[in-house]
């Protein structure tokens, strides 16, 4: 019999006074009404009713009872209810994970006024330049470059394109020359972030032409903004993706070399959970995320 009916029914019991009223109540017959209860008292091994009176009364174990059943019900309905609002209202933490960078650049400054919006969601936002287990780490929304999802579960969405360009500071530049050629990149100092595709091959193309170079780097790094420190200071030449360093190329604070080649494009993209009812938090924010992208024109800065 179904447990949660056994005692749903105790409880009408209970507080309506016949099992009857409470048989009605839940669309139950009189005879399975009394198997439920029967069937409950003889998994407990108790007496829970006494049932020698007019008004069906409480034994003591049934009072005993009846005050934890009344709690798990009501625990049960806010969980219930609790679930159905985050199905349908914006509330809850939402655990976000991406690039440093990516953090840094395009989520985190977007947090007050996504807030201002939505003041019920708490934002958990984990940088790390390492991809986590979307479902073992519980991340509602994580973005990446990665290329695809071995998992059937997750579900990508693209959100913009970039190109990866190489560039340096007007000092470095001025100290060492401007590489007119991929084979002048031998002679120069070469800042390389370690996470990219084969970081130390660099495949060209320009055109139909297609040219690799197998780079020597004097930094290798973990982190996107370490490398884009290293070139604001002079101290080379490096191969970034255009959404980490746009801002320093408009400014001239750095300068691309090389531009009429390109280097493999990535495809930024948002994962998440494969869901029959997406929760309205994660909803809300790939929402807010898209509008952001597409007003600034991100990808058209990015890929030209």
């Amino acid at each position: 019999m179904d447990r949660l009916t056994e005692l749903e029914l105790f409880v009408l019991t209970a507080e309506v006074g016949t099992l009857s009223k409470a048989a009605e109540i839940l669309g139950l017959s009189n005879a399975a009404a009394s198997r439920h209860l029967v069937a409950l008292e003889q998994r407990l091994n108790t007496r829970l009713i006494d049932r020698n009176t007019r008004r069906l009364a409480l034994t003591n174990s049934g009072h005993q009872f009846y005050t934890s059943c009344k709690s798990l019900l009501g625990e049960l309905k806010e969980a219930e209810a609790s679930l159905s609002e985050s199905l349908v209202q914006p509330v809850g933490t939402l655990t976000i994970t991406s690039s440093i960078s990516f953090c840094m650049l395009h989520i985190a400054p977007l947090i007050p006024a996504f807030r201002k919006l939505y003041p019920h969601i708490t934002v958990k936002l984990l940088g790390e330049n390492r991809y986590f287990d979307i479902i073992d780490s519980e991340i509602d929304l994580a973005i990446r470059t990665k290329e695809y999802e071995p998992d059937s579960n997750i579900t990508i969405r693209r959100l913009a394109e970039t190109r990866r360009v190489l560039a340096a500071s007007p000092g470095y530049l001025q100290r060492m020359g401007t590489p007119k050629t991929i084979d002048d990149l031998a002679n120069h100092d070469l800042l390389i972030y370690s996470h990219a595709n084969q970081p130390r091959v660099m495949r060209f193309t320009r055109g139909k032409e297609e040219l690799a170079f197998k780079a020597d780097p004097i930094l290798e790094t973990n982190d996107g903004q370490i490398v884009r420190a290293a070139a604001l200071a002079g101290g080379g030449i490096l191969v970034q993706p255009r959404y980490i360093i746009n801002a320093d190329l408009v400014a001239g604070r750095l300068i691309p070399v090389l531009d009429d080649w390109d280097l493999p494009r990535l495809t930024i993209n948002m994962a998440f959970q494969s869901r029959r009812y997406m929760p309205a938090k994660l909803r809300v924010f790939i929402e807010f995320l898209l509008a952001d992208f597409n007003q600034h024109e991100y990808e058209r800065h990015w890929t030209r």
